[in-house]
């Protein structure tokens, strides 16, 4: 096992993480900007180092500054977490030139995952659906507009190096296509420094659905079952749960094996997420059980933890597994979901407009019982800043039942005492009695038709 782990990311993640490695008996080593350094996970770590002000360009995506903090306390690995440098392919091949572990997929995966229109086609090759869509960036709006009308509309306009539901506009017509493509395209640029568009079909009603895949060191991917996170606001998960309780045995084979083979179509070593589209036809009807490739996310998900307590793993100690070349510390060929997990993404927010709402936190009381986990990032008296994504923690619970898990929800949401700044716990509260999400049969716009 690995004996050194700089944690290169902050808040509720990087305290996870620091959480296994020391059960682990691995030494654990955190960054943090001037604004975190108050944070439990700074006290947590073994030891901490200052890499910079609050501007994550001059300390959490500060690569010359991590490196320093690695060399200087001996760390023989990183783990990245999510966001940040995550899924950045320069610094997966710099830490490793360095003579350093990455905890993470290789850079030759990353690279060839983080471009939409690349990913698309090399998951057509490999048999994963894929929706209609362009092979070739639309070099302009013309390209753009003749593509449009081959696929028909309405259709998806998106940023080719785009992630985490940005960069996305929906077309109806040719003259909403001229709109949206000019601002994808400007977006891009100024987001991604890469105004590639691709152009793909769109479908009105669809549940956001995902694969959790582990590729392992001695070369085999496989799949952890799948999670639902059709909740979403601007395109964003709010909540997660698994098993999707839209998927059917039957299409649970075929989802799993698509990711599968999407992993094994660019030798994916490490935890990542194939992102899929389901198409689930008229609400209260049958589904097509359609689904296409969405994009893989090469890094572990902030919703990992349904995938734990459903399969009774410790994800972050398989990554460190794959990584030091270790065999999984499960049976590949005996997995065995039970259970239903939910997990709700507390956020500084308000809970209409979902605006962030950032300040000091006056209190903070978790709820604690049978089969409720809370991974936070603060504690009471700590101040969520604006500096940075507006989570401050995850609510998880688990139980034999969906239906058992939403009751559970729902008294965890209502003993959880969070005040200062703003938060979306009173949207939990209204989502967990809405008669669509508990029915089972909601998709992506529910948010929308809840404000």
């Amino acid at each position: 096992m690995i004996e050194s782990l700089l944690v290169a990311n902050r808040g509720e993640i990087a305290r996870r993480i620091i959480r296994t490695a020391k059960r682990l008996g691995v030494r654990a080593i955190a960054v943090h900007s001037e604004a975190d350094a108050d944070l439990p996970f700074v006290a947590e770590a073994d030891e901490a180092v200052c890499i910079g002000p609050a501007n994550p360009a001059q300390s959490y995506r500060n690569t010359e500054a991590i490196l320093a903090a690695a060399k200087s306390t001996g760390a023989q690995a990183i783990h990245p977490g999510y966001g940040f440098l995550s899924e950045n392919a320069d610094f997966a091949r710099t830490v490793e030139a360095s003579g350093l572990i990455w905890v993470g997929p290789g850079a030759d995966a990353i690279t060839a995952m983080g471009d939409k229109i690349n990913a698309r086609n090399l998951m057509a090759a490999a048999g994963v659906p894929v929706a209609a869509g362009t092979t070739e960036p639309a070099a302009d709006l013309a390209a753009a507009v003749v593509a449009a009308a081959e696929i028909g509309y309405p259709v998806m306009v998106k940023a080719a190096a785009g992630g985490g539901g940005m960069g996305m506009g929906v077309a109806t017509d040719e003259a909403a296509l001229r709109t949206e493509y000019d601002k994808v395209r400007a977006f891009a640029e100024r987001m991604f420094g890469d105004g590639s568009v691709l152009i793909e079909r769109y479908f009105p009603r669809v549940r956001h659905v995902e694969v959790q895949i582990l590729g392992l060191a001695d070369g085999r991917v496989v799949a952890l079952g799948e999670r639902e996170c059709s909740v979403q606001r601007r395109n964003q998960k709010l909540v997660e749960e698994s098993p999707s309780p839209a998927v059917s045995p039957e299409l649970r084979s075929r989802l799993l094996a698509a990711a599968v083979r999407a992993g094994e179509a660019v030798h994916y070593r490490n935890a990542g997420t194939v992102e899929c589209l389901l198409v689930p036809g008229e609400r209260g009807g049958s589904g097509t059980e359609e689904f296409f490739f969405l994009e893989m996310n090469t890094r572990l998900q902030v919703e990992h933890p349904v995938t734990e307590l459903v399969y009774g793993l410790d994800l972050v100690e398989e990554q460190l597994r794959v990584a030091a070349g270790l065999a999984p510390g499960f049976d590949p060929d005996a997995l065995t979901p039970r259970g239903h997990a939910i997990e709700l993404r507390i956020n500084a927010e308000d809970p209409k407009r979902f605006l962030p709402g950032p300040g000091a936190i006056r209190t903070w009381v978790e709820p604690t019982g049978e089969g409720v986990r809370v991974d936070s990032g603060y504690v009471e008296g700590n101040t969520v800043t604006p500096f940075y994504d507006s989570l401050m923690a995850k609510l998880i619970v688990s139980a034999p039942t969906r239906a058992e898990a939403i009751t559970r929800a729902r008294s965890a949401v209502a003993r959880f005492e969070l005040t200062g700044p703003k938060n979306n716990l009173p949207f939990f509260a209204e989502l967990l009695e809405n008669e669509e999400f508990t029915s089972g049969d909601y998709d992506t716009a529910i948010v929308s038709r809840m404000r």
